[in-house]
């Protein structure tokens, strides 16, 4: 009887749940990377305007897992390095280093993300759909200066909570518009990861996707100053079993 119960229990879990992934790649480019290590006492200065970076290619993957059309839950993995190099026309304090003027430099920005999202389906309409909820971010993150035999690095790796959200317009069967992201803003910093895109459903299966991610967000202290805004063009597919 028991047995019969846990089966019926399982079952009914298997037929108003759905389990997906969700794979996203394309070219990134940056608008600003500023940085300040220490916070108050070294030189300021950017990866992308002092020193020059190339667009980079990226991907991510998302392992989705909705619960009788309402409960959503989410596990993200979204790895993130940039890479550039030039020289400085003024010397650079970066930690515990000073990098002489016109030396050259190599820099690798790292910032690589792991997430756990729970998000409500508040309404869920022919042509409209919003959700609201929170992620649990990990970010491992790190800053590596080569130049003149010398290097200096910065890792951190930290918790970050930040609240979820997604927007669905659906003007036809097998087409629709995504607004959807983690953001929030404190005293201490700012995180701020959406998406903007085009979705095409081309089966009950499979929907596939194309738009714009924005990446923006930083911490300004006495240990560290930072600020980037990452653009993403991005194209991606979403199956569901």
């Amino acid at each position: 009887m028991k047995l019969s119960l846990c089966s019926i229990f399982l079952l009914s879990s298997l037929v108003f749940s759905q389990i997906g992934i969700d794979v996203e790649s394309g070219i990134l480019g940056t608008t600003y990377n500023n940085i300040r290590i220490p916070g108050d006492t070294g030189t300021k200065f950017s990866l992308c305007d002092d020193l020059e970076d190339d667009p980079a290619f990226f991907y991510r993957l998302r392992l989705n897992y909705l619960l009788k059309e309402k409960h959503f839950f989410s596990l993200l993995y979204a790895p993130l390095t940039i890479e550039s190099s030039g020289s400085l026309d003024k010397d650079l304090i970066y930690r515990e280093t000073t990098f002489p003027a016109h030396t050259p430099l190599e820099a690798k920005y790292t910032f690589n993300s792991y997430r756990l999202t729970y998000r409500y389906e508040w309404i869920k309409r022919d042509k409209w759909e919003f959700g609201l909820g929170f992620t649990a971010k990990i970010r491992d993150a790190g800053i590596k200066v080569t130049g003149g035999g010398e290097t200096e690095g910065k890792k951190n790796v930290g918790f970050v909570p930040i609240l979820n959200f997604r927007f669905f317009y659906k003007p036809a069967d097998n087409f629709g518009l995504v607004l959807e992201g983690d953001a929030l803003a404190a005293p201490q910093g700012r995180a701020e990861d959406v998406l903007a895109a085009a979705v095409y459903k081309y089966n009950e299966n499979l929907s596939i996707k194309a738009g714009y991610r924005i990446l923006e967000g930083g911490a300004d202290n006495d240990e560290v100053y930072t600020f980037s805004l990452i653009n993403y063009a991005v194209l991606g597919m979403t199956y569901n079993f």
